[in-house]
């Protein structure tokens, strides 16, 4: 059964949607300007498997408040530090971050160690933005800035991401909905408002994560998507490989014609992933 509720963390209140079980509990994060919904698919799937799933709006993002600073990873893993010590599981969690999410978790995970079991970094985590060939922040904060949809009417929105993913499913479409607030009129406008998410975009630009890899204790499990273009693939493929050679314990498990939302485009292999690292003890803090 799922619930949502709201829990006061520093200075905020933070929804989540939370589902109990007797296992391993999981704790699952979102990426820049989407929505603890994305994971519904795959917080079911966990909870049928009986583990305790949470899913955090981050602050900022959806029903979560939204204070007008501390968008940095310095607040957002204090935030996370405090959910983990006010939801009071009785084993750690493993923390789930899906692209920015994943960055997240890592930064968290080199801030304070020993308090989870472990990390899952769905596409995110490990790409640094500013190793991108001629990447500047200037010309990052044009190429990345998120496009002006505020205003569209939520069924258009809606049409645009079916034909965008036409292998998604409605429940995926419509909880990539839920990254926007719709208006009584029938338009949308983004919960993460534009200077927020600038601000987030920046502290990804200074975020380098081959300097918290020998920070992190924790088995690490990585689930990139593979992409098509050449260039971004040996990239990403040289990115993987260096987050695998430096960090104490990683497993890859690559995803192919699978798009950057691998949490929506396919939760039943994501969490079969999840779950055979589980089989084979990889994150238990024994092995």
């Amino acid at each position: 059964m799922v619930k949502d509720r709201w829990v006061p963390v520093r200075s905020i209140n933070l929804h989540l949607r939370e589902r109990r079980g007797e296992g391993v509990p999981f704790l699952l994060l979102h990426g820049l300007a989407s929505n603890c919904l994305t994971w519904e698919a795959v917080a079911r799937r966990l909870e049928a498997a009986g583990h305790t799933v949470v899913a955090v709006d981050q602050r900022g993002h959806g029903l979560s408040d939204k204070p007008g600073a501390g968008y940095g990873f310095d607040e957002v893993t204090a935030d996370l530090r405090a959910l983990i010590d006010a939801l009071e599981t009785p084993q750690p969690p493993l923390l789930v971050g899906q692209s920015w999410g994943g960055n997240v978790v890592l930064d968290f995970a080199a801030r304070y160690p020993g308090v989870t079991q472990g990390l899952v970094l769905v596409d995110g985590g490990f790409l640094e933005l500013s190793s991108r060939p001629g990447a500047t922040w200037d010309k990052v904060a044009v190429d990345l800035k998120p496009p002006p949809l505020a205003g569209m009417r939520r069924t258009d929105l809606a049409e645009r991401l079916r034909r965008g993913h036409p292998q998604w499913t409605e429940e995926g479409i419509e909880s990539t909905l839920g990254n926007f607030e719709t208006l009584p009129d029938g338009t949308i406008r983004p919960w993460l408002t534009l200077d927020r998410h600038m601000e987030i975009l920046r502290a990804l630009w200074d975020y380098h994560p081959p300097q918290l890899y020998p920070r992190v204790s924790e088995p690490v499990l990585l689930l990139p998507a593979a992409v098509a273009d050449p260039g971004r693939a040996e990239q990403k493929r040289l990115a993987v490989e260096m987050a695998q050679a430096e960090l104490a314990r990683c497993r890859v498990r690559w995803f192919d014609a699978t798009d950057h939302d691998i949490h929506v485009h396919r939760p039943d292999e994501l969490v079969s992933a999840i779950l055979e690292a589980m089989r084979d003890h990889f994150f238990d803090p024994s092995r």
